[in-house]
């Protein structure tokens, strides 16, 4: 799913999304305008991360277009921006014809992605943090956090992990630089916006499965795109799975396998859960790259194969879900 639908009578309006580089986009009002509005007018008054970086709502969007349209149409600047509060005043609502119905989350240059890559890979495998620090932040100003996990977090992952298969970076570097991604992604995963009134989708590694990355992934974009989640992370028996399913009643269970053995595991499943194997409900998915690499795997495991990609693999979520 590309898009997170964004019209003005949801409640999601006002909770800040959207990076300074994604609105100046969307809005065609340059990063340095937008800064200088905040500077001289007070507008918008754009949220903070901690990281001190700008997030703007979906109604602020819709906000700067208006008053973006009255200046086109030869107003001052300050006049529009005081046409808009009196507007609020009135309790007039011609501003959400101006805020967009969809925000796209795949806008960044596929250039400007390498290059973000190829310069976080270099800093993690010299352990400079402080510089991956200000390269994430750089990203983060130029395209949204969806991007960023999406489209340069795993290939950062997967060339970590290749350096360390070809025994170019040691196993202590390799982990230190998952470890530094793993609690990016982590916070990423607590710190969105308010889930919708769903039960949460269980993510969880098939037993002996320790690489967590792709499910890491998955759970910080479902947390970013309103699901609640809950997260249990590597190597987990199915008895625990079995006995955690059944107290917390969750919408969906996914659990991620890379290998045959771990794959091999996860065949058993309905032997801990026959309620659920019965009844479908909750939803099991399942992904990893075994799946990928020998199809068939696809067809031996109880459940429902979310797909080759995040993409596909958010795709068929929102399907089930929804």
């Amino acid at each position: 799913m590309n898009y997170i639908p964004a019209t003005s009578s949801q409640t999601g309006d006002v909770e800040p999304l959207y990076n300074i580089g994604v609105v100046s986009r969307i809005t065609e009002i340059s990063m340095a305008t937008l800064r200088a509005w905040e500077r001289r007018y007070n507008f918008p008054l754009a949220k903070r991360t901690s990281g001190g970086h700008r997030l703007y709502s979906v109604r602020d969007v819709g906000r700067l277009r208006w008053v973006k349209a009255r200046i086109d149409e030869g107003m001052h600047t300050s006049q529009a921006i005081r046409a808009l509060r009196h507007q609020d005043e009135s309790g007039q609502a011609v501003v959400d014809l101006f805020a967009p119905k969809e925000i796209p989350f795949s806008e960044i240059n596929k250039p400007a992605q390498v290059q973000f890559q190829d310069l976080l890979v270099k800093a993690l495998i010299q352990r400079d943090f402080t510089k991956a620090d200000q390269i994430l932040g750089e990203a983060l100003a130029a395209t949204s956090p969806e991007d960023l996990i999406l489209n340069v977090i795993p290939p950062v992952l997967s060339v970590i992990g290749e350096a360390w298969e070809n025994k170019r970076i040691s196993v202590a570097t390799e982990h230190l630089a998952t470890n530094y991604l793993r609690q990016r992604l982590l916070m990423w995963m607590v710190s969105g916006p308010p889930p919708i009134s769903k039960p949460p989708i269980v993510l969880a590694c098939a037993p002996n499965e320790w690489h967590e990355g792709s499910l890491l992934i998955l759970g910080a974009i479902l947390r970013r795109r309103r699901w609640q989640v809950a997260y249990l992370g590597q190597a987990v028996p199915l008895p625990d799975l079995a006995t955690f399913t059944r107290d917390i009643k969750p919408s969906m269970v996914i659990l991620v396998a890379m290998t045959e053995e771990t794959a091999e595991e996860l065949v058993d499943w309905p032997q801990w859960l026959p309620e659920v194997a019965q009844s479908n409900r909750p939803i099991i998915g399942f992904g990893g790259r075994i799946f990928i690499q020998k199809p068939e795997w696809q067809h031996r495991l109880p459940g429902v194969f979310l797909g080759s990609t995040f993409h596909e693999g958010l795709d068929t979520i929102d399907k089930l879900l929804r």
